[in-house]
């Protein structure tokens, strides 16, 4: 694990701390990125905010729920390594191109057919089947473009901040999504992410290929699916956080079907105070991923901390006696839950090899986002058997347990005399 020297700490201007929490964003393409990610991001909460409204009104179930989420999700289990290979081979750029489109053109089908009320749930659980699909390729993609837009000196910044990003757009998406669903109606908010993806289209666009640090594709060849997977497995600052990363993302990381029902069937809420408390979260995350940014510490440990924070602040806010509390508790889930991907991710990318990264990046997004058609089914049979706060709280001891897990396999890794941390492109890790 990681080791930090003990020693006086000199204050810091203020201005010294903002360059270095934003020192991302000097880079041109970099901001162009960021601008257009940030229109379509609020877009995309919106969606997920409607999405899942749009699924409890035509079931009322939160096991329906959880199919909807599962059946989104099964494609980057399912195809998500793939994605990573095809990633190592890509021009990133281009194909971030067409995976943007693409993905604005599901949200318009989804719009088109809630206004004009013929929207059934099969069609629901089609087109989620086709997101799943397209974000078993971008995931990796995009994420791995991140390297090349940046270089190695401000990796480790930018996915910090792409994080923030991410989570600002949760802060803001999701109330918009909640106030326009109970003025307009649910297929306003998918017909304004579609329309948001022609600013990250183009945003890409618009880039000066020039300034890009491309790795060097990855020839074809038999067998890199394979290679990957032994590469991580040999690598400790993998395969560590792959494993903790795959139980949280297997239970904690199911807001899309624990905060709702948590919210209806709890505090008695509606479209308004699901929004209030998913911004919450959102808020919380914006603060811990500058926080994060600013520190710039990644590695197993800081991993294990973060875990713990927010396996305590999700019991917190799932036996919250009154609304308000959860909401205030769920600024600290925010908090942690950023921070543990932003490490976990940040770790991953700078230890593997450029030419691997791809391929890495896909393993984590399928320990994310990969494991969720059975944790979120799982999860909403867990609402189901017992009670709203349930759901949340198997979160919070699956964040524990990954924890303690992750701590026991790095002693285990150094106890046999193998290194638990490599030098990575950005620095010690």
């Amino acid at each position: 694990m990681s080791t930090v020297n003990a020693g006086p700490v000199k204050a810091q201007e203020p201005s010294t701390v903002r360059q270095r929490t934003f020192s991302s964003l000097k880079v041109p393409n970099y901001r162009i990125y960021m601008t257009g990610q940030s229109i379509s991001l609020i877009g995309t909460w919106m969606q997920t905010t409607a999405q899942s409204w749009l699924v409890l009104t035509l079931t009322h179930s939160s096991t329906a729920l959880g199919l909807v989420v599962a059946l989104q999700t099964l494609p980057v289990l399912l195809f998500g390594p793939y994605g990573g290979v095809v990633a190592d081979r890509a021009d990133k750029q281009r194909l971030m191109v067409i995976l943007q489109s693409a993905m604005g053109v599901q949200a318009l089908v989804l719009g088109l057919l809630t206004v004009f009320g013929s929207v059934k749930f099969w069609e629901v659980c089609a087109l989620a089947v086709a997101l799943g699909m397209n974000n078993a390729f971008e995931n990796a993609t995009r994420q791995s473009f991140v390297r090349e837009m940046v270089g190695r000196d401000e990796l480790r910044n930018a996915i910090t901040l792409n994080s923030v990003m991410v989570n600002a757009a949760r802060a803001v998406g999701p109330a918009v999504g909640g106030i326009l669903i109970a003025v307009v109606g649910i297929g306003i908010c998918f017909l304004l992410n579609a329309a948001s993806f022609v600013a990250v289209v183009a945003s890409l666009l618009r880039m000066d290929r020039s300034q890009l640090q491309p790795s060097p594709p990855t020839p074809r060849a038999r067998g890199q699916l394979r290679e990957g997977l032994r590469y991580a497995a040999a690598t400790p600052t993998i395969a560590i956080p792959l494993a903790m990363m795959g139980l949280v993302g297997l239970l904690a990381y199911e807001f899309q079907v624990s905060l709702p029902v948590f919210v209806e069937r709890t505090f008695h809420g509606g479209s308004v105070a699901f929004g209030v408390i998913t911004s919450a979260m959102g808020i919380g995350a914006v603060i811990g991923g500058l926080f994060t940014a600013a520190r710039g510490r990644t590695g197993l440990r800081p991993m294990m901390i973060a875990a713990v924070g927010f396996g305590v602040s999700m019991l917190g806010a799932a036996y919250a006696p009154v609304f308000a509390l959860s909401c205030a508790v769920m600024l600290l889930v925010g908090w942690a839950s950023v921070s543990f991907i932003a490490i976990g991710n940040s770790t991953i990318q700078l230890t593997s090899d450029p030419e691997k990264r791809g391929r890495m990046i896909a393993l984590w997004q399928v320990a994310f986002q990969g494991t969720t058609p059975i944790g979120g089914p799982l999860v909403g049979w867990v609402i189901a058997m017992s009670d709203p706060r349930s759901g949340l709280a198997v979160g919070g001891v699956s964040c524990l347990v990954a924890a303690a897990g992750g701590f026991m396999l790095a002693r285990r890794v150094s106890g046999r005399g193998a290194p638990a941390s490599a030098e990575a492109e950005g620095g010690p890790v």
